[in-house]
């Protein structure tokens, strides 16, 4: 095997996994995400490794280079931020692969969803108020099915993680609302998790615009909507002393 997807982690590049860091040490040829990645990760290059930040490039010239690459008998990383399978675009480079007949293994990473979790010192999925999780986008230059537009999952009350929709935080409240979230629903933003520079602001959907207005604020901010940011919630079972498994005898 000679070509990796890897999953760079959310940005802190000790959250790179073992593997990942493992791979990036031992690649001959490094394609890296630049405009998301961030570049202390490529310090794990061995000297000597060959470079191309693909901000700049075409998925034919991707492409190119792994093919060239792996016709040298190289040692060739993609490497994507956060985990590749979210919001990646590599599903087309390994159809291209694909089609080469070039095999490749993907290495999964820490996605950003999780690291503003942790930023955020929160757990998603709080007993009584959300047991689920929906990660998805607002509508842009990427089309959204009507199926799956902010307004119609609204409708499930869920704790929601919203990709690449910052610079749109205004239609993003008023859909969120239109499809059911109450105006006081609390609402985070996290900018860069888990990088040095990381912000935070908190508020709710009817206060946030005006929170993040003078708070510079960029497209790599990671939007959270939940009742589970307000801190009222049951406790779970799992840990209740009355409560048996397979583990525990409950306590009388």
């Amino acid at each position: 095997m000679k070509v990796f997807i890897v999953g760079a982690g959310p940005g802190d590049p000790e959250l790179i996994t073992v593997k990942g860091q493992k791979l990036l040490s031992e690649a001959d040829i490094i394609i890296y995400a630049g405009s998301l990645v961030n570049p202390a990760l490529l310090d794990y290059a061995k000297e000597g490794c060959e470079i191309h930040n693909s901000a700049s490039m075409t998925l034919p010239q991707v492409i190119e280079v792994i093919k060239k690459g792996v016709a040298q008998d190289k040692l060739v990383v993609r490497l994507h931020t956060g985990d590749p399978s979210i919001y990646g675009a590599i599903q087309e480079q390994m159809d291209e692969l694909d089609k080469l007949g070039i095999e490749y293994k993907v290495v999964p990473g820490v996605s950003s969803f999780l690291a503003t979790a942790a930023a955020l010192k929160q757990e998603y999925t709080l007993p009584g108020i959300s047991q689920t999780v929906i990660i998805t986008r607002n509508e842009g230059r990427t089309p959204v099915p009507d199926r799956e537009k902010l307004r119609s999952l609204a409708a499930h009350q869920a704790t929601m993680c919203i990709f690449l929709s910052i610079t749109m935080l205004d239609k993003v409240v008023e859909e969120l609302i239109a499809g059911g979230y109450e105006p006081d629903t609390p609402i985070a933003i996290v900018q860069r998790a888990s990088w040095p520079e990381e912000k935070i602001v908190r508020a709710t959907l009817e206060t946030i615009c005006e929170e993040i207005a003078d708070k510079g604020i960029d497209r790599t901010a990671m939007i959270v909507v939940s009742r589970c940011l307000a801190g009222d919630y049951e406790l779970s079972r799992l840990y209740a002393p009355e409560f048996s498994h397979m583990f525990r005898e409950a306590s009388k």
